[in-house]
This record gives structure tokens, sequence and C-alpha cells, in this order.
């Protein structure tokens, strides 16, 4: 199966692969992997890679492996772990076979190690990180060859082992490659292999192991035991490749991936670097990795973003190789476009303002039929009740107003949807002057339509009092206020364009009685607000907590068109 069978748009990395297996280069196999390291959650960035290599798989009838890059036990664990895998299960795929771990092949790393140091082709080099540092030279200076290079394979392989045997500090030795102290690439100027690590518990291997290699290594290595084909990453890795080569082919492998490297994605009002994201939660700027304002995977799900929207965001934005940065509207684009076509209707007052009928019957109920969507039969419908005391949204009233205010006047009419008109006869204040309620008169006649001739402005929505659901709504924003915070004005850093506004609590708010049923994550549209679920932190016995996905329309759209003019 190639691209051009799927309706899938193509690219430069398809293009490789359907000329490969033209050509029956790797026997006609697609193997592609996604490689993550596990020192924090993944975000978003990470989405466009598992969309990219998972579908690039399920595609082409090939496999795709989940394989954790576990070379830096300092920070990584099994929370992390456990968090990444759930990600890539959310997002709709599955890994090949088992989890796979870098770590699995530590043996087999050091016996590469071994092999690269008797042909004379690694050496034990006794140079400090920064002396290291100096010698490597400058992109406009060569390099200078370490004082220990010219160590005999005995010698090396001595040492080497005797690292590992742990009898060597931190810092105090490590293991480069030998190849070109003049390579106009600074990944080829002996790039250090191993380092040693005492003191640290891996979370797979435990204290087996007191040397690691680096990830330069590691990772084209991985890739050959398991043989990938095509070996795809981000952009920064390309001056990476020819090392990646160099050690594929000097190291006795079964087979040689091919790395193709395309952008990465750069998001508008956010960042993508992990250890930012981990000084965010660190530092208490937001609640943790599932924070509905972090980029993150399990943020966006806690904030009830679907992973069909996060999916077709990825494959809109598109793969190249020329970095850019995509304006947050595409990705809220589509989460409204999903939420719009498959989130139900409810009604929720998030400013309540109780509204008397005084002539509606006292004690009646109305038990009132409303469609689950309009657009959409095979939702179904609900019931909602009406009874003489409502919740309207105070935003819904003015006593006084224009003829461009469709809702509720002084004195006029308006319709309460899907149920009757109502006309405001009395405005009730406290002695501040605040208007704490509103004395109303309901049509019997208009249930449902309006009488011939009878023209009414506006639609509003409403709750009834005697059943409403007390609930706290967050209304959640962007987390930062500048389109760029890592390239703000100078002087200020990315948590200097915090978004005071992130996070709105509304602790007062009145929800229809069908939302009782709402499970966590669930898409629902509160009807003129804006898309919500049902927060996984609330109380199966307190008042429920929901979250705002996303506003019905693009409500930054206005502030970057001033900012821009």
């Amino acid at each position: 199966m190639t691209s051009s069978d799927d309706t899938r748009s193509s690219n430069f990395i398809r293009q490789v692969i359907d000329e490969d297996l033209a050509g029956n280069k790797n026997n006609g196999r697609v193997a592609t992997r996604f490689p993550p390291e596990p020192n924090g959650y993944l975000h978003i960035g990470h989405a466009k890679s598992i969309v990219l290599n998972f579908g690039i798989a399920q595609d082409y009838n090939g496999t795709c492996n989940l394989r954790f890059d576990d070379t830096n036990p300092h920070k990584e664990n099994d929370e992390f772990v456990e968090a990444i895998q759930k990600d890539v299960q959310w997002l709709g795929y599955q890994w090949h076979d088992k989890v796979y771990f870098a770590s699995n092949y530590f043996e087999a790393l050091y016996t590469f190690a071994l092999e690269l140091i008797d042909k004379g082709l690694a050496y034990v080099d006794d140079l400090n990180a920064e002396e290291i540092r100096e010698y490597r030279g400058t992109l406009k200076a060569a390099g200078k060859d370490s004082p220990h290079r010219q160590r005999s394979v005995e010698e090396n392989r001595d040492l080497f082992q005797r690292m590992r045997a742990g009898e060597f500090q931190d810092g105090e030795k490590v293991l480069r490659a030998k190849i070109d102290m003049a390579s106009p690439n600074m990944n080829l100027r002996d790039p250090t292999l191993y380092r040693i690590r005492h003191g640290v518990i891996h979370h797979q291997t435990g204290s087996e192991w007191c040397i690691y290699p680096m990830y330069d290594f590691t990772h084209p290595i991985s890739d050959a035991l398991e043989g990938i084909t095509h070996s795809i990453c981000t952009l920064e890795f390309a001056d990476h490749r020819p090392l990646y080569d160099w050690l594929l082919d000097n190291v006795s492998v079964p087979c040689h991936p091919q790395q193709i490297e395309f952008s990465r994605l750069n998001l508008q009002y956010t960042v993508m670097s992990k250890r930012k994201l981990t000084q965010l939660v660190d530092e208490g700027h937001v609640e943790g990795w599932d924070d509905p304002r972090m980029p993150s995977i399990a943020g966006l799900r806690r904030r009830g973003v679907p992973p069909a929207a996060l999916r077709d965001f990825c494959e809109r934005i598109g793969v190249t190789k020329s970095d850019n940065l995509v304006e947050m509207g595409v990705l809220e684009d589509c989460i409204r476009s999903d939420l719009n076509t498959n989130a139900p209707r409810r009604m929720a007052v998030l400013h309540p303002l109780k509204v008397v009928i005084e002539n509606y019957p006292e004690g009646l109920v109305e038990e009132l039929s409303v469609a689950n969507h309009p657009q959409d039969d095979s939702m179904g419908s609900r019931t909602v009740p009406f009874s003489r005391e409502v919740y309207i949204d105070v935003d819904d009233f003015r006593e006084e107003a224009n003829k461009k205010f469709k809702r509720l006047v002084a004195g006029q009419e308006v319709r309460l949807r899907n149920a009757y008109v109502i006309r405001c006869d009395e405005v009730i204040k406290n002695q501040q002057g605040d208007i704490i309620e509103l004395r109303c008169a309901y049509d019997p006649a208009t249930l449902g339509a309006n009488p011939e001739g009878r023209k009414v402005k506006g639609v509003i929505h409403w709750v009834s009092v005697a059943h409403a659901i007390n609930a706290e709504v967050r209304l959640y924003d962007r987390l930062f206020s500048h389109p760029s915070p890592d390239a703000g004005k100078e002087g200020r850093e990315y948590k200097d364009y915090l978004n005071p506004e992130s996070l709105r609590t509304l602790t007062h708010c009145k929800l229809e009685p069908a939302l009782r049923a709402a499970g966590v994550g669930e898409a629902i549209q509160f009807e003129r607000e804006g898309y919500f679920c049902l927060d996984s932190a609330s109380a199966a016995d307190g008042a429920p907590i929901f979250n705002r996905t996303v506003t019905l329309r693009d409500t930054w759209a206005k502030i970057e068109q001033e900012n821009n003019s």
C-alpha cells in the first residue's frame, strides 16, 4: 500500500517511502518508531511526530515501535513512561509488538562500543567537559586532538572495561569516537559516546550500570537493532545525520535505517521546550503537567480537546522542511470543527440572574422535549424542566438598550430558547442598586413558535431554578499573552508573558439537570457560551467542575488584528 491509496495528503517523507517501495528497498517493508525521552509529559509538538510516525505505519501496512530513550536516569521515571503510553493510545494509535526501551540494548551497546575501540575508532579520554568543549574548536576554527587520542587499543579497552566496573568517578573519563577534529560538522569532532553516572537508580536497570551511552550513539544502533527502515526526526538532528550514518557504517548492526528530518511544530502563545514546561510545573505557574492551559497532550485531553481534532490539526499543518510558527487559531478551528459536529447541546447560565414569571402557575413543571443537536437528529432529544422561576445570564438583560441589543430589555420581549416568549415588567434591585431579580410575564401561546405577526428580537438560554445544578466553571484561555513568548522584547523572558487571564473561575453557575449524566472529558456545547467538558478533578459528591475547551468564535482574532495594525 502506498500513500496514493489513502486520503491523506502527500509530503516529501511519503514521497521518499514511495520511491523506496517502488525499488523494493528494505524488501518492501516500512518500519518507523516514536522515541520519546521519559523526562516529562508529551506536548502537542510530540503529537505531530506521533501522527506522522504511526500514521505512516498504518497507511503503508507497516509497523511503528514505541521506544523510550531512557539513557539519562537523572530525569526519567515510570510516571512519565506511563503517561506517554496513555497519550499515544488516546491519540488513537497502538505500537507494534511491545514497548521498547533503549536500556534494553545497554549490553549490546557496550559491545558495539568495544567494537569501535578494537577498530581504533573510539578512545577513552581524561579531559573534563569544559576541556572537551575548548578542544573542539569553533565553527570557524578547527578543533585539536585530545592528548589521550592516541592511546592504544589495548589501553582503551582496559580503561573502558574499568569504567564499567566503577573504578572512576563521574566526569573523570569518557569514551569518545575518533572521527575528525577538523570536520566542518561539529558533531563529527570526536563526539562523546559514554559518560560515567554513579549514584542513580535507573527505572529499568536499577543500579546495574554506572556508565550510560549518549543519545547520538544509542539512537542509530537502537533503530538498526529494531529493523527500522525510516528514522523520522526533527530538523535539529539534520547536522547529526552524518554521525548517525558513520556509527551504522562502523559497527556490525543488521541494517542501516535512513534518517529523514522534518520541521518541528512551533505554536503561537505557548512554548515547546520541555525544560521550560518543566519550569512552569515546578515553579507553580500551572497546576501540573495536565493543567488545561498547558500544551501537553494530558492538558489538552483534560481540557476536552478531542483526539480527532488533534490528528486533524497535525494533518492540516502538514510536514515540511522549513520552520514556521503556526497560528493558535488553526488548532482552535480544528477543535471547533470537531465539536460543532459531535458535541451535544446543553444550557448553562454562567452569571445567573433570577427571573420570576408571575403569571405562570405556581407548582407547575413542564417537561419540554429539546433536541440534543440542532443539525443531527440521530443524537436524539432530552427533556428540560420549565417552571415559574428560571435563571438567565446577567449579560442577557439591560434596563435600556439600543436596537442592536437582541436580548431582554425592560418592558420588552425575548424568547426563552425552546420555551416561551417572556416580557420584563419589573426590575428588582438591592440597596446598593444592583439588579437581583426580574419580574416577567409569559405568553402561553408561544411555546415552540411565534403567533402570526408576532416579532421577537432574540433568543436567550435559561435554566429552571428548582432543577438547576450548582457548578464551578473554569474559563481557560491562552497561557501566554504574547504570540511568541520565546522571542519577546529584549530583557524579558518567556515567563514575563504569562497571561493573568488564562484562568477565570466561576463558582455560582447554574446548569440544566441533564448535565448530571456528563462523563469526564465528554464534549458538550453550553449553548451560546462555548464548548466544555467535565473535569477529571470533579468530586463525585460535590459540585461538578466544567472546563471550557474553546469559545464558539475566535475571540483573539480582533485583538491580534489590533496589535498588528
